[in-house]
């Protein structure tokens, strides 16, 4: 398997090297290049001669989702805009989605990136590859199939949703590979087992992206599909930085590899800035490497991870991440506590009986106290309520124990809960 796709680093030295002439040439590039990142870096006062170590980088002004909402409608523009080939937009907070534009080259590398994903996932250019995610302007079907075409094997661009059409793509053209959110990927694992297609289907890996998976929810995607647990895989992806494709975790499954030659990561503590201790938890912050057409420099990404600090068995020079564990603004205060969902979803992962699907609801009553109500589904194997009281108060010992704060608890049956093709909604804060 060639992983270093089009890449000649071998050795974390080259890396570093590497990493030091690309951030050279984007700061120089976007201050020539851009109004926007000309005033930013003459307001820090730093100029690209500056730059002279991959320390320097502590010199430069962070970029946020709010710099790309001020440049609307193409935000950090760098090129002559006869030069952008393309744009993609995600959803923004104002009302105006954030667009970021591609030269002919971003859009190359991307797919370069995303070819490496498929490799590192032990795929083949055998394999025929479901693209059961988004089209249109959003960067995920355009990422997921880009790679794949690039990498070689055959692209089935399903689209989300028709469940009806994605169980008869599984079983008549025998798809190998499935590529979709976690929300999508529990709900054609119910169908695969319901409909009984285990043993008339070819899957054997599916590729999850967009959405944050518990260790619960990828056991019963697992249990109910066929697929190992093994073949499950990690995709992280953004926007602001290509698409998804810019990291996979291997088959062994210590942490995300990230494509550190396409850009750097730091992981800062967000409130002040500062670099958490290695193996910390901290938000993302990326600058890219070779971006032409609207580079990032100490971009807020808002997702919360660590890096893995320990060498992953496969060999490879690319750093690894953990999971993304939640967002820095998903986080909600109950009681004067400071909780992720990703809190919530690794409790819930270690009750035994409980299912991977809940969602999380707040309320005020008319005395101005919060209260939090902790919705999940029993476990599929489980159809006896008489377990109920037990589930639920397992719930609420691990929630005080380890978050210090009450919840009430209800326990529903298997499936009671919405199933989502995209992303599911977890939190119901009606407070407000």
């Amino acid at each position: 398997m060639e992983k270093n796709v089009r890449t000649p680093i071998k050795t974390a030295k080259q890396l570093r090297e590497f990493q030091l002439e690309g951030l050279k040439w984007t700061v120089a590039h976007a201050y020539n290049g851009s109004g926007y990142y000309r005033a930013k870096f003459d307001k820090a006062g730093v100029k690209p001669k500056d730059i002279q170590t991959l320390d320097d980088i502590r010199k430069l002004p962070f970029v946020s989702s709010k710099d790309l909402q001020e440049g609307y409608p193409f935000p950090l523009l760098s090129v002559p805009l006869k030069d952008v080939v393309r744009i993609h937009a995600s959803s923004g907070t104002t009302g105006k989605r954030k667009i970021l534009s591609y030269t002919a080259k971003d859009v190359d590398d991307w797919a370069e990136m995303f070819a490496r994903c498929y490799a590192y996932a032990g795929c083949t250019k055998e394999d025929k590859i479901q693209i059961a995610v988004g089209y249109g302007v959003w960067t995920a079907g355009c990422g997921f199939q880009l790679g794949c075409e690039r990498f070689g094997a055959m692209a089935i661009p399903s689209g989300p949703g028709n469940i009806d059409m994605q169980c008869q793509f599984l079983e008549d053209l025998q798809t190998t590979v499935l590529c979709c959110t976690a929300s999508m990927g529990l709900l054609m694992a119910e169908e695969i087992d319901k409909r009984g297609l285990r043993g008339k289907i070819a899957l054997r890996k599916i590729i999850f992206g967009s959405e944050r998976s518990s260790d619960a929810m990828r056991k019963r995607i697992s249990e109910l599909s066929g697929v190992a647990l093994d073949q499950l895989y990690d995709i992280p992806g953004l926007t602001e930085l290509y698409g998804p494709g810019t990291g996979l975790d291997c088959q062994y499954h210590r942490g995300i590899h990230y494509w550190a030659d396409y850009y750097i990561l730091e992981i800062l503590d967000p409130e002040t800035l500062e670099p958490v201790a290695p193996g910390e938890v901290g938000e993302m912050v990326v600058t890219t490497l070779r971006k032409e057409a609207s580079p990032l420099i100490r971009y807020r990404t808002r997702d919360l991870t660590r890096l893995i600090t320990e060498p992953c068995p496969c060999g490879s020079v690319m750093p690894m991440h953990d999971r993304i564990l939640g967002r820095s603004d998903d986080m909600f205060i109950f009681r004067a506590v400071n909780i992720y969902p990703s809190h919530i979803d690794q409790i819930l992962s270690h009750i035994d009986g409980a299912g991977s699907e809940y969602q999380i609801i707040l309320n005020r009553d008319k005395t101005g106290k919060d209260h939090m109500l902790i919705k999940l589904e029993r476990d599929m194997n489980i159809s006896d309520s008489s377990l109920d009281e037990r589930i639920r108060n397992d719930v609420q010992q691990a929630v005080k124990r380890q978050i210090m704060v009450s919840c009430e608890v209800e326990v529903a049956d298997y499936g009671a809960l919405p199933r989502s093709e995209r992303k599911t909604k977890r939190v119901f804060d009606n407070r407000d």
